[in-house]
């Protein structure tokens, strides 16, 4: 059993290795200024990665930093309407192909935001349509046939936690707006 865990960490390492930094330190800047101006960082997701954008926003909310999810079915039901001129939408889509994803990169194209696209496939609609892609490699999703959602989604929520780590780094956040947003639950009682 332990080696099942050791080759997934395995593949986790390789996809970790290959992320562009100067690109996720582009993604960090872009996420940053959008904050600065007054604006937030929105991730947008369907299926496995609604549940890694929720994670993510969460723990920047948590920080007093504005983000929201954007779920990619919702968002043409009127959902869009939360996206505004300024904000940065990051797209997340395994494949690049997923047509929902394609619809609604389209129509978001329009507005004068900073749009972003976090996949794994290097040749795509969307790495082809979107400008700024940070683009990982996976070798195998860890599941008995390689399609189920399972490393790609564990890789997505360290990018994204990531992410939230280096922008609270970059505004120098110190732990007094983590605590005010945070009073209750065993953390509330260690920051009290």
């Amino acid at each position: 059993m332990t080696t099942y865990f050791e080759k997934q960490l395995k593949e986790i390492e390789h996809s970790i290795h290959s992320i562009d930094m100067e690109i996720f330190e582009k993604m960090v800047n872009s996420a940053v200024s959008a904050i600065n101006n007054g604006h937030k960082v929105i991730v947008s997701g369907l299926g496995k990665n609604v549940p890694i954008c929720d994670k993510f926003v969460g723990s920047m909310v948590s920080m007093g930093l504005d983000a929201c999810f954007l779920h990619t079915n919702s968002a043409i039901h009127g959902d869009m309407g939360v996206v505004k001129n300024g904000d940065m939408v990051i797209m997340l889509t395994k494949s690049g192909e997923t047509a929902e994803s394609i619809y609604l990169t389209r129509l978001l194209k329009k507005r004068k935001i900073d749009m972003w696209l976090l996949t794994f496939a290097k040749d795509s609609t969307l790495t082809n349509e979107i400008p700024n892609c940070l683009i990982l490699d996976l070798n195998h999703e860890g599941d008995l046939w390689n399609v189920m959602p399972n490393n790609s989604t564990t890789i997505n929520l360290i990018v994204l936690q990531g992410l939230a780590m280096m922008i609270a780094n970059r505004l120098k956040l110190d732990i007094g707006q983590f605590k005010r947003n945070h009073p209750g639950g065993h953390i509330g009682e260690m920051l009290k």
